[in-house]
Order: structure tokens, then C-alpha cells, then sequence
């Protein structure tokens, strides 16, 4: 009946940029400047800015009433078609700010939906999209649609009349319901899939939008995934193989980016997507480190990873980029904020040996390198052993075998067996370990 996808809402239009910072907010001069890329990106032209500061945002326009007035003025001089909001509006407020000043208006909610919407591919992000685009519009029908008499009534019509809003919102709820069945379903086959890779160690980039994930990505594994200078350039995840020096082959997956203000509707329907980040063994928290709010990128991701119940996974902070910097001490200053992060410059390759050492020191904390000793014809420890440990060598005697192999510390229980010595491998990473850290083990039966 209708399409919610206005994945080109805004393209090739006029836009005026306004940003309002209330009580408690940082202004910063380059408060719009992200906003901008979000517009050009979902295909605006930039014809002007207006920003104001006030205690709290007004109740029926967000903007002080002078500001409209210079607001519309504005949009009228530079024959603007679209304004848009850094802020989050009410219905109200929309209906409104169209009112005083005649043409069509945007939050910054509604623009990042546009923006998924035109570079959702899969079947999987279309319906996340579309999902989390109708949770948006629902409270907001009654600005999208001004149809308001009552269904006529006659033959075949007999019965309690019906505002077509009404009509509108229940067929909104039906696709709601059916778009979360569907994509439950999506999220039950995504778990079965990652855990099928149980055996194999998983790396997840997370990290702001427009970081260099895909580009990190494409260096460390020789892919060749689409990269673009465009925030959400990447909405669906891709998987690889990554053959990490003293390590041996990783999966590293490449998602969606975070962002300021992120929509939750859209975190909770991007859920099945972000499946590979909750499942990770491990976290590359990618961030723009020539950025000057890299800072503050780098909370945001924190907090959604937060939001997303994620945050306590082990996380390895690389500070991309280094290339695009003017000036060191810019870097200097995020290095003495986050003293374990590492620098790298993923389009020009520089620190990778450095993070890929750092990757497999992080890994190797949740695994123990052993020798174990047992009887030859003990089949069942050393089956046991090649699924799910990784074994390295074997050194037959005459009646005994010795396997140096590395371990999940959590499988170290259940390998002992009667006559079976463990104990860390001589040149190991574990040769620190206490007697009680391998001698406390329990049958395999």
C-alpha cells in the first residue's frame, strides 16, 4: 500500500544542516561536520548551517522561536528542499518546523535510516532496515499521511467506520510482527552457522563508521572487499581468513560500523548481523586516530558494545590512519589515554606485524601450550586432543607419546587420564604456570 524505503529521500536535494547543543554538550566547531558527511553521503548538496545553544530544546519547534524565523529565511534565500536535524525530533516538532518553514523535514534518525536503506544488500539487512524504519515511523503516521475521513460507507462496507490511520497502523504492526519472526529466524540459523566455527579461533573488527575496518581488513587477508570514503559503506558482515604469524589461520570478520546517536531500533534489528562481534574471540576496536573526535568515536563504540552486552570481550584498540596525521601530537595524546593501543595505517600497510603480534599474544591469554604424555594406545586423549586443541608435534617412544599442543584453558579439566602427564611446554608461553594450573584436571569420561 505504501513503501517506507526512501532510500533516496533526500538525493541530489538543497540541505540546510542545523544543529542544537544543549546544557551539558560540548560545541565544538566541528559540531555539523559529521552531519555533512552523512548528508553527502545519503546524496545531499550542502547549501547552509545554523546551529544554536540552549538550556533545554523548546517543546513545540526544538529551535527558540527566533531561530525559525532565521531558520526559514534561510531556507527560502538558498531555495533549500530539505532541512536536517543533528537532533532527534518529535512528530510535533516536525509537523511544525514543515509548517514555519515550507519544506520537508529530517532528523538525524530518519537520515541514517535513509542511508542504511540505500546500502542494505543482503536480504538479511533489508529487513533489518526495514524493520527498524517502521518502528521509527509508526509514532510518526499521522504527519506521513493526511488521508483522514472515514473509510466510506455502502455495500460490502456496513459496520463501524474507521480512520485510514487506523487502518495504516495495524497493517504497520502485521509487518512489524512478520519482519521480527523472520529475521528470529535469520538470528537462529546466524548462531548455528558461527558455532559451527567453534573450532576456529574468530577476530571481529568493530569500530566507528568510515574507520578503515574493510581496508584493514583487505591487508591483513588479501581480500579485496568494497572500500569507500563513505560512512556505512559496510552493513553486512564479511568473513575471511586470516594466516596470523605464530598463530596459525583466524577467521577475522568486518561488520557495521557504530555511530553517534545510533538509532536503537536499528542496533536491535542489525542483532543476527552482529552475531560474528558477540560470538568473537577476540575484538579489534578500529578508530580513526586523525580524527579529532577520536576520542569521543571511541566511547561511542564502547557504549554500543555496551548496549549490545558485548563490552567485557577481550579488546585490542588500533589506532588506524597514522598516515592522514599532521600533527603527532594529536597521536601522542590518544597513546597517553590509551597506552596498550597500537598504531597502524592499514591503506599504506604500516604496523601490521606490530598488530598482528599483539592479535596472537591476545589470543594465546585464553590458551595453555602443553606437553602431554600418555600411553600409545591411549585413542581416545589424543582424538580428543586434535578436536579440540591444536596439536603441533608428536614424539613416539616405545610405549609412550608426548603431544605438544595448545589448549583452551577451559578444556584443561578434561584431560587427564591414568598414567597421563601434563605439563607446559619447555619453550611455551605458559612456562609460568603453577603446578595446581595443570595438575587439577579430571577424567575426560
Amino acid at each position: 500500500m505504501y513503501d517506507l524505503n526512501r532510500a533516496d529521500s533526500v538525493a541530489r536535494e538543497a540541505a540546510i544542516l542545523v544543529g542544537v547543543v544543549l546544557d551539558g554538550q560540548n560545541l565544538r566547531e566541528d559540531v555539523l561536520e559529521e552531519l555533512e558527511g552523512l548528508s553527502e553521503t545519503a546524496g545531499a548538496r550542502v547549501v547552509g548551517r545554523l546551529t544554536q545553544r540552549r538550556p533545554a530544546p523548546d517543546a513545540a519547534t526544538y529551535l527558540g522561536k527566533g531561530k525559525v524565523e532565521e531558520l526559514a529565511e534561510l531556507a527560502k534565500a538558498s531555495d533549500a528542499d530539505v532541512v536536517v536535524f543533528d537532533n532527534d525530533l518529535a512528530p510535533a516538532q516536525i509537523r511544525n518546523l514543515e509548517k514555519a518553514t515550507g519544506v520537508k523535514v529530517l532528523d538525524r534518525s530518519e537520515l541514517i535510516l535513509d542511508i542504511f536503506a540505500s546500502r542494505a544488500r543482503t536480504n538479511e539487512s533489508r529487513l533489518a532496515v526495514e524493520l527498524a524504519q517502521l518502528q521509527y515511523s509508526l509514532p510518526r503516521l499521522k504527519r506521513m499521511w493526511t488521508h483522514l475521513s472515514r473509510i466510506k460507507m455502502g455495500i460490502g462496507m456496513r459496520g463501524p467506520g474507521e480512520k485510514q490511520l487506523e487502518v495504516d497502523r495495524r497493517l504497520v504492526e502485521k509487518r512489524i510482527h512478520d519482519l521480527r519472526s523472520e529475521l528470529k529466524e535469520i538470528e537462529r540459523r546466524k548462531e548455528r552457522q558461527v558455532a559451527a566455527r567453534a573450532d576456529r579461533m574468530t577476530v571481529s573488527l568493530v569500530g566507528y563508521t568510515n574507520a578503515g575496518k574493510s581496508t584493514l581488513l583487505n591487508a591483513l587477508t588479501g581480500s579485496d572487499v568494497l572500500t569507500e570514503d563513505k560512512l556505512f559503506a559496510t552493513l553486512d558482515t564479511r568473513t575471511r581468513r586470516w594466516q596470523l604469524p605464530g598463530w596459525g589461520p583466524v577467521l577475522l570478520s568486518d561488520t557495521v560500523g557504530f555511530i553517534r546517536d545510533l538509532p536503537h531500533h536499528l542496533i536491535a534489528s542489525f542483532k543476527a548481523t552482529l552475531e560474528e562481534t558477540r560470538q568473537a574471540d577476540l575484538l579489534l576496536h578500529v578508530a580513526d586516530g586523525s580524527n579529532p573526535a577520536a576520542a569521543e568515536q571511541i566511547a561511542v563504540v564502547y557504549r554500543v558494545l555496551e548496549d549490545l552486552g558485548i563490552q567485557a570481550k577481550d579488546t585490542v584498540l588500533v589506532l588506524n590512519k597514522a598516515d592522514a596525521l599532521s600533527d603527532r601530537s594529536r597521536l601522542d595524546a590518544l597513546l597517553n589515554r590509551y597506552p596498550h593501543a597500537v598504531t597502524i595505517s592499514a591503506r599504506k600497510r604500516q604496523g601490521l606485524d606490530q598488530l598482528a603480534q599483539m592479535v596472537s599474544e591476545a589470543l594465546s591469554r585464553g590458551f595453555l601450550d602443553l606437553d602431554v604424555e600418555t600411553d600409545v594406545g591411549n585413542g581416545r586423549l589424543l582424538a580428543y586432543l586434535a578436536a579440540h586443541g591444536e596439536v603441533f608435534s608428536k614424539q613416539f617412544g616405545e610405549r609412550r607419546v608426548t603431544v605438544h599442543c595448545r589448549l583452551p584453558r577451559h578444556e584443561l579439566s578434561h584431560i587427564e587420564h591414568p598414567g597421563t602427564l601434563v605439563r607446559p611446554h619447555r619453550n611455551g608461553a605458559v612456562a609460568t604456570e603453577t603446578a595446581s594450573d595443570v595438575e587439577s584436571v579430571e577424567d575426560v569420561a
